[in-house]
């Protein structure tokens, strides 16, 4: 009986160690949420280079749509943030515009807007990152990289999102002048990016959700076709259409220059 009792206590110490060791290496929510943030950059880094055309509609409150043409360039930089060019082809009133962004991993992106009416060039500061690009419910931070360097993560759950498996996760940004003080994603676990995004203002009240919707696979990336931004409080919409996109293109870093935006 005493040799029965031994092996039962014997069993039950081993039972608690191996718990408290399992316990001490377990993933804190913050570790695990930065651990798919690190997960998604890493699947969708390696297209070299991004070419596409896209379609932005400008939706009011009242319902009334205003429709914009552009095309957009990205040359991936390794160890660094990426390079984008937005270009707006249509209609003539902003025909000509141009955005540059030169992306940091952990500093602030560099960006600038070309307008062609006044000739000139415009550093976008600090300051004004979280205001509204050319009228549409997208901010020059939406444009900007999203490094996951810049935020503080935290996986909420595991949860399914219209049918696709995905991890909810928040993450709050470094930068304290940042238009937002949370953002919550719902990242889809075979897309490996976010289907939904809930941005929340610097009250903490939600401001505005973004849907990503209609997925193609080019090669083994996995890209969204159509965004659709939801403002909250102005019940205003835009939206993000790809008439066309091509990846592993080639392009001249020289085009990423800002002396070169107005020509």
């Amino acid at each position: 009986m005493r040799i029965l009792t031994f092996l039962m206590l014997s069993a039950f110490t081993i039972l608690v160690t191996v718990a408290n060791v399992q316990q001490s290496y377990a993933e804190s929510a913050e570790e695990r949420g930065l651990k798919i943030a690190k997960k998604v950059e890493l699947v969708n880094s390696g297209f070299k280079g991004e070419s596409s055309m896209m379609v932005m509609t400008l939706i009011n409150a009242q319902g009334d749509r205003t429709e914009r043409k552009m095309s957009n360039q990205i040359l991936e930089k390794e160890g660094e943030g990426d390079l984008s060019r937005i270009e707006f082809k249509y209609p003539p009133d902003v025909s000509g515009t141009r955005m540059l962004t030169i992306s940091h991993k952990r500093d602030d992106d560099d960006q600038w807007l070309f307008l062609p009416a006044i000739k000139r060039v415009k550093r976008i500061s600090s300051r004004n990152k979280s205001g509204s690009f050319m009228g549409s419910e997208f901010s020059y931070e939406d444009l900007g990289s999203q490094e996951p360097e810049k935020f503080k993560h935290k996986w909420l759950s595991d949860e399914v999102f219209e049918g696709r498996d995905c991890w909810k996760i928040e993450r709050i940004p470094n930068d304290k002048r940042s238009g937002y003080s949370k953002q919550v994603l719902w990242i889809d676990k075979g897309y490996m990016n976010a289907v939904k995004i809930e941005y929340f203002d610097r009250k903490g009240e939600l401001l505005k959700t973004g849907n990503f919707k209609d997925w193609e696979k080019i090669g083994k990336f996995w890209r969204v076709k159509t965004i659709e931004i939801t403002n909250h409080q102005t019940r205003k919409r835009s939206s993000l259409v790809w008439e066309s996109r091509q990846l592993g293109v080639e392009l001249d870093e020289d085009e990423f220059d800002s002396d070169e935006l107005a020509d």
